[in-house]
C-alpha cells in the first residue's frame, strides 16, 4: 500500500506519441493477444510475452503492468496518475493477478496453464469514486488486442495443489474473478487423472458474469466426479421475494453452513480427505487475526476459514494442509 498517500490532485505531464512509443519499447515485454469481453466490466485477456514464459504450477499469480501515460477507458473515475509521492519516479502501474486458463482449448481438449502460448487473466473494471481512484484496471480495459503491456517474468504464491493426493476430494470457492487460479487448478487435476471428487463453487452477481460456465458445464459431462455450482446475489430471484423461485441472496459460506452443498453433492467434506480452496472477497474467506494471548480470532460475519476449522480443518499458514486461501484485495 502507499505509505504517503495524497490529499490534493497532482497531475503528471503525459508523454508526446513519439514519447509514449519510446516508453512502450523500454518497459512493454508482451502483447495483448486476445480480450474476451465477458460483460462490460469483466474481461478474459490473453497475453503473449515475447519471449518463451516459464513453466509455474496452477494456481499462481505475476504481474500485469501498464504506463501511467496510458488513456483510460472512458466512465470511470478519473485518477491524478500517481498514488503516493514515490510514484512519480515509476512509471509503470503494476498489480498482481491470478492466473487463469480457458479451460477447454479450440478443440476441446483440456488446456493446461504450461501448454498454451499465452497468459490467460479475468479481470473485473474497479470503478469506483473516491480519494484513491482505481490505477490500472481502466488502463487495461482501454486495450485492444495487439496492444503492448508489461507481464511480469516470473510467477510467484504458494496457492497450489501440492499435497493433494490422487484419491483427495478438492473444493474449490471463489467469489467473482476469484475463481480464475481454480480453473487452472481443475484443469491440472483432471490431466493427473484425479480419482477423488471435485466440486467448484463460484458465487457472482448475475449470472451473465459467469465467464467459464460454458466450459465447465462440458468439463461436468465429461467427468462423473465434477460439480459445478454458480450461486448470485443480485438478480431478481435472489431480490424479490414474490417472485416464484425466489431464493434470497445466495453466499457461500450460507451454501455450506447450512448443508445444502453437501445434500447436493451427495456426499461430506471429510478433514482427513479434502482439501479446501478459498479466493475472492476477504469477507467470504474470513481470515482470523492472531490475538496477544496466541488465540485467533475470526472476523465477523462468519467466513469460510471459521465454518471449516469449525469442522476439524486447519489451514496450511500454519503449515496445515487442508484449507488454502487466496485474498483478492
Amino acid at each position: 500500500m502507499p505509505a504517503t498517500p495524497f490529499t490534493e490532485n497532482v497531475p503528471i505531464e503525459l508523454p508526446s506519441r513519439g514519447e509514449a512509443a519510446a516508453l512502450r519499447d523500454r518497459f512493454y515485454n508482451a502483447t495483448v493477444a486476445q480480450r474476451i469481453d465477458v460483460t462490460s466490466g469483466l474481461m478474459i485477456i490473453r497475453v503473449r510475452a515475447d519471449r518463451k514464459y516459464p513453466v509455474f504450477e496452477a494456481g499462481r499469480y505475476t504481474t500485469i503492468g501498464l504506463g501511467r501515460w496510458e488513456p483510460r477507458v472512458d466512465g470511470v473515475a478519473g485518477d491524478w496518475g500517481v498514488e503516493s509521492a514515490n510514484d512519480l519516479n515509476r512509471p509503470l502501474i503494476r498489480r498482481a493477478y491470478s492466473i487463469s486458463c480457458p479451460v477447454l482449448d479450440g478443440r476441446g481438449r483440456l488446456a493446461s496453464v504450461n501448454s498454451l502460448p499465452f497468459v490467460e487473466f479475468y479481470v473485473a473494471l474497479v470503478a469506483r469514486d473516491s480519494d484513491h481512484p482505481p490505477m490500472l484496471t481502466p488502463r487495461l480495459f482501454a486495450l485492444a488486442e495487439g496492444s503492448r503491456l508489461n507481464l511480469g517474468p516470473h510467477v510467484y504464491g504458494q496457492y497450489t495443489l501440492a499435497g493433494v493426493k490422487p484419491g483427495d476430494d478438492v473444493a474449490f470457492f471463489a467469489t467473482g474473478t476469484g475463481e480464475a487460479p481454480h480453473n487452472a487448478m481443475i484443469v491440472d487435476l483432471f490431466e493427473r487423472q484425479q480419482a477423488g471428487r471435485i466440486v467448484s463453487v463460484v458465487c457472482t452477481r448475475r449470472f451473465p458474469e459467469l465467464g467459464y460456465l460454458a466450459q465447465h458445464r462440458e468439463l461436468e459431462r465429461r467427468y462423473p466426479n465434477y460439480r459445478y455450482i454458480p450461486l448470485t446475489t443480485r438478480e431478481p430471484h435472489n431480490l424479490d421475494p414474490t417472485l416464484p423461485g425466489f431464493t434470497g441472496k445466495q453466499h457461500v459460506q450460507d451454501l455450506v453452513t447450512s448443508g445444502r452443498l453437501e445434500r447436493e453433492l451427495g456426499y461430506e467434506f471429510e478433514p482427513t480427505r479434502t482439501h479446501v480452496f478459498l479466493c475472492g472477497n476477504p469477507a467470504m474467506l474470513g481470515i482470523p487475526h492472531k490475538a496477544p494471548d496466541g488465540q485467533f480470532v475470526f472476523p465477523e460475519p462468519p467466513g469460510m476459514i471459521e465454518v471449516f476449522t469449525h469442522r476439524g480443518f486447519q489451514s496450511d499458514r500454519d503449515s496445515l494442509p487442508n484449507i488454502h486461501f487466496e485474498k483478492y484485495w
